[in-house]
């Protein structure tokens, strides 16, 4: 794929997000569509955004579910920027037509009080470096049209980000078990999704470690302030765009945080 061609695809990526209107999978118009070149085109809007003045706070982590890498053809996760302009407070509403089709999924969350440069990290140095841990909500959203997205299509879309709220009370990572956490999503007073921490590729630091050791390869290392989504608890719901609706998340020995839309 040319450097005309990723430009061409950055720009209809960003197009939609400005317009509200999502394009059609962008793998259909490239013979090639590798990894590579979708991190090519996210990496564009990334510098895209920075020039526009948008502050980078963090990554998040995607496809750490097994049975999703499966469906995509994978055997990784990816990962996505995350901005501050993308934080919403918890329970905070989202305002109806900011997003075009979004989802909702549970998470932990880390915030680093040091930096990650090592070229192979451990689970030591992810502890390490962990200053505190929070639950979250990942606001997922794609400007492909009816989420018909390949691995090429959700990289080359930011990882498929919309928005993200974290709670409001920190945990350190020693208090609570991070790998068997259990997790509940309610709406309206029923759940509609459940999960643990071992959905997320077994335990959310497996996927953190995956993150910090891809983001010194590229050239980007974590550092200390940086937010870290580390993936799904459990399934994704879509919001319902007809209605108010607020998504509550407990997860076992972190807390509480809700997702409000309205």
């Amino acid at each position: 794929m040319s450097q005309l061609d990723i430009v061409a695809a950055a720009d209809a990526l960003y197009a939609a997000a400005c317009s509200g209107k999502a394009v059609a999978p962008l793998r259909d118009r490239v013979e090639q569509a590798s990894a590579e070149t979708a991190y090519a085109i996210q990496s564009h809007n990334t510098r895209r955004a920075m020039a526009e003045g948008r502050r980078l706070v963090g990554r998040k982590i995607g496809l750490t579910s097994p049975a999703v890498q499966r469906q995509l053809g994978v055997d990784q996760p990816d990962f996505g920027m995350l901005f501050a302009d993308m934080a919403v407070g918890d329970a905070e509403p989202v305002a109806k037509g900011r997003l075009i089709q979004p989802k909702v999924e549970a998470e932990i969350a880390f915030v680093l009080g040091k930096d990650l440069c090592f070229e192979r990290h451990t689970y030591a140095d992810l502890l390490g470096a962990i200053e505190y841990c929070l639950p979250a909500v990942e606001i997922v959203d794609s400007r492909i049209a009816d989420w018909r997205i390949s691995l090429f299509d959700t990289v080359a879309d930011n990882a498929s980000s919309g928005l993200f709220v974290l709670g409001s009370t920190p945990v350190r990572a020693s208090r609570f078990d991070m790998g068997r956490c259990a997790m509940t999503m309610q709406e309206g007073g029923r759940a509609v999704s459940e999960g643990n921490a071992r959905a997320c590729l077994g335990n959310p630091l497996n996927a953190a470690v995956w993150l910090a050791d891809m983001l010194v390869r590229v050239g980007q290392p974590l550092q200390a302030g940086d937010i870290v989504l580390t993936g799904a608890l459990g399934p994704m719901v879509a919001v319902d765009a007809t209605r108010a609706q607020t998504f509550a998340v407990d997860i076992e020995g972190l807390g509480h945080v809700e997702a409000r839309f309205d």
